[in-house]
């Protein structure tokens, strides 16, 4: 989920104004907090619906726009060993330190879990069933989402963030090796992960730890092609996009927001979903524009943070579900009311809050939503900024020694 805060004009080598995709960044907080909604158990119509059901899609969203803003950024800056290495430096502080520290948020849960037996419950013992300390260290180094695991682990979320890493390492090394000509790389990876998601997984797009690796190439290689051909044409609009957003664009934004919504509520888990990248890939084309109506409501500033706090709210919001369900548990037994218990959930069994109907359901996605939000934020301004900036300072040194070596460096960029 990388952050699109770039500054160079696709294919031309020209430098032009910096361009920050501001729509599509407040798409991925809303994507972010979709997902966050989907795994909650919580009854009612909400996660009964087709839409919330199928919003694992939305992570191929953020590996299709991270294809995007990582080649708007860096697609003309990898041209030595200590450039690549500078991008790999940068990438992992924007992702590493938030993994690491929900990490030790699930360890120290898990211990308390180990120390205080009453906390069990009627859930697994402690560091099993996915919460092993093989695991762990598996999560920290990044192999939890590349086929290293037999099941989701610890945070399960970040197996996607276990892809994309080694998804920037491979993209900044095509650039690297092929130069301007990387872009060839993609067309295959394109391809092959399309083959390989619909021959191998039986659940299709829905795939995590078995072919997550694949899946991530795949979306990223989109964006990153994506933004060969179409990056330079949206940049050159930024530069020159009237104040005033034109009705035929905003036809185009709600048919493209019509497009999502209809296939995401239809391609479910089927052969379809292998689609979703390129259903993503004209998102993103249209909304990349920002020339419509709509993309000037995602610039309203509840979005800007939604789109700020997203990474956050996909990191943490596990986490915190998991508290809030310890919660009911424990409000349960002190009032005799069945607040958390065995439900079912857009057809499928489940445990949360279900017993007590899909009103208090509803009432209790919203109370989710607002802490996931919340604690997003405290992990925004306590984790992801100090280390964004450490990492930014540590790119500057390696620039300042390539300067004392007669090569000036290029600026650091998140």
């Amino acid at each position: 989920m990388a952050s699109s805060e770039a500054s160079r004009q696709a294919g031309t080598g020209t430098t032009v104004r910096p361009v920050r995709f501001l729509a599509l960044d407040s798409w991925r907080g809303i994507c972010a907090l979709l997902v966050a909604v989907m795994h909650f158990p919580a009854a009612g119509p909400i996660s009964d619906s087709p839409f919330i059901r199928n919003a694992y899609l939305f992570v191929d969203y953020f590996f299709v726009l991270s294809g995007f803003v990582i080649a708007h950024g860096y697609s003309q800056r990898i041209a030595t060993g200590t450039d690549y290495f500078r991008f790999a430096l940068l990438r992992l502080g924007r992702i590493y330190p938030l993994h690491v520290a929900v990490l030790a948020l699930f360890l120290g849960f898990e211990l308390l879990r180990w120390a205080v037996p009453a906390l069990r419950g009627d859930a697994a013992a402690p560091f099993s069933e996915g919460m092993t300390i093989a695991e762990l260290f598996s999560s920290l180094a990044l192999l939890n989402g590349v086929g290293f695991d037999t099941r989701l682990v610890w945070n399960s979320p970040s197996w996607s963030i276990s892809a994309e890493m080694w998804t920037y390492l491979f993209f900044g090394f095509a650039v690297l090796v092929l130069g301007r000509r990387h872009w060839l790389a993609f067309i295959p990876a394109i391809f092959v992960g399309m083959i390989s998601i619909w021959s191998l997984s039986p659940l299709y797009m829905d795939t995590t730890w078995q072919l997550g690796l694949i899946r991530c190439v795949y979306g990223f290689s989109l964006g990153a092609l994506l933004y060969r051909f179409a990056g330079g044409y949206l940049v050159a609009f930024h530069q020159g996009r009237p104040d005033r957003p034109a009705a035929l664009a905003t036809v185009l934004e709600v048919a493209a927001l019509a497009l999502v919504v209809l296939f995401v509520t239809f391609a479910g888990k089927g052969p379809a979903s292998v689609f979703a990248p390129w259903v993503f890939a004209i998102a993103i084309c249209i909304f990349g524009r920002e020339a419509g109506h709509v993309s000037r409501a995602l610039k309203a500033t509840p979005f800007l943070w939604l789109g700020t706090l997203s990474y956050a709210i996909y990191m943490v919001h596990i986490f915190v579900q998991s508290r809030l369900i310890n919660g009911g548990s424990l409000a349960g037994k002190f009032t005799g009311l069945p607040i958390v218990g065995d439900c079912t959930m857009g057809g499928e069994a489940a445990y949360g809050f279900g017993p007590l109907g899909g009103a208090f359901g509803t009432v209790m996605m919203l109370v989710m939503a607002l802490a996931v939000i919340v604690a997003a934020a405290v992990a925004h301004f306590l984790v992801e900024k100090p280390f964004i900036a450490l990492s930014k300072a540590a790119a500057q040194r390696v620039g300042s020694r390539e300067m004392q070596n007669g090569r000036k460096p290029k600026p650091a960029s998140v």
